[in-house]
C-alpha cells in the first residue's frame, strides 16, 4: 500500500494551484491531510468526492479557516473516529482514525504551542494524549500507522540550523523528549530508520523564501511499529513536490 501524509496549508489553495490534482496522480491508497482550513460544506465536490476515493473531515469547531485534517482512502474503513474523545482537545479538528479490518490509520495535524505560554503547555498535554489514544488502539489493532505534522523536529539533523534554535519552539528538549518517548513505546520513524544519515526537510518558512535555499525543518512523520517496520518498502519526502510550505511524505508498506 501507498499511504502519503501532507500539510497542504489550505486545502482549497492547494486545488486552485492544481496541486491537489498532482496529489492524485501518485495514486495512494490513504492520504491523510493536515491544515485543510476549511469545513466540508467550504469544498468543491472536486475535493469531497475525488473519483476512487472515500473521504473523512475533521474541522476546527470554533475558529472557522484554521487547522483541520482529512483523509481520502480507497478502502472503505469499517468506523471512523474524529478526534481523540476529549473535548478539551476536539475543537480544533485535528485528528482522524480510520478502523480497517486489519489495521488502524491516524492522521493528525499537532499544535504549533508558539501562541503562548497556555498554548505550549496545551501542546504538550495533546502529545501525551495522542500517545494513550495510539496505545488503546494497539490493544485493539497489530498495527496502528499514524502520521502529520508533529510540529516537532526529534534530532539536530532534522532541521537546518540547530544551533540557533535550540530554544525555539519545535526543537526545545521536552518536545524532542515525547518523540523518544514514542520511540520508546515501540513506533519507528520510518524515514530516519531507512536513512539515518540523509538531510531532508519537509516545512520551510515561505517568508523568508527558505526552500529555495533549502533551509527547513523536517517535522512531518511516519510512524509504524516494530512489528510492522520489516514490511515497510520505502519512506520517503517528496521535496520536488510544490503547492504548500510542507512536503508530502510518503509510505509503502505491505498491510
Amino acid at each position: 500500500m501507498k499511504l502519503i501524509s501532507w500539510n497542504v496549508n489550505g486545502i482549497r489553495a492547494v486545488h486552485k494551484k492544481g496541486a491537489f490534482d498532482e496529489l492524485m496522480k501518485l495514486k495512494a491508497d490513504i492520504i491523510g491531510i493536515q491544515e485543510t482550513k476549511s469545513t466540508p460544506d467550504q469544498l468543491s465536490s472536486a475535493l469531497i468526492s475525488p473519483p476512487g476515493y472515500f473521504s473523512y473531515f475533521d474541522s476546527a469547531k470554533e475558529r472557522k479557516g484554521y487547522a483541520g485534517v482529512a483523509v481520502y482512502t480507497k478502502i472503505q474503513p469499517e468506523k471512523v473516529e474524529y478526534g481523540l474523545g476529549i473535548e478539551e482537545y476536539d475543537t480544533e479538528g485535528r485528528c482522524l482514525t480510520l478502523h480497517f479490518k486489519e489495521f488502524a490509520f491516524v492522521t493528525c495535524y499537532f499544535p504549533n504551542g508558539g501562541r503562548d505560554a497556555d498554548h505550549f503547555q496545551y501542546k504538550l498535554r495533546y502529545y501525551d494524549m495522542f500517545l494513550k489514544h495510539v496505545k488503546q488502539l494497539e490493544e485493539e489493532y497489530a498495527h496502528v500507522v499514524f502520521c502529520g505534522d508533529l510540529n516537532v523536529a526529534h534530532e539536530a539533523i532534522d532541521l537546518a540550523r540547530p544551533k540557533e534554535n535550540a530554544n525555539s519552539i519545535g526543537f526545545l528538549p521536552i518536545e524532542r523528549a515525547w518523540v523518544d518517548k514514542v520511540q520508546s513505546e515501540g513506533f519507528i520513524d520510518t524515514f530516519r530508520a531507512l536513512h539515518p544519515e540523509t538531510v531532508k526537510y519537509s516545512w520551510w518558512d515561505v517568508k523568508t523564501g527558505s526552500r529555495e535555499r533549502n533551509v527547513g525543518w523536517r517535522i512531518d512523520y511516519f510512524f509504524v511499529p516494530e512489528s510492522l517496520f520489516p514490511h515497510v518498502k520505502k519512506s520517503d519526502i517528496l521535496t520536488e513536490f510544490m503547492g504548500s510550505d510542507h512536503a508530502p511524505a510518503v509510505l509503502d508498506v505491505e498491510l
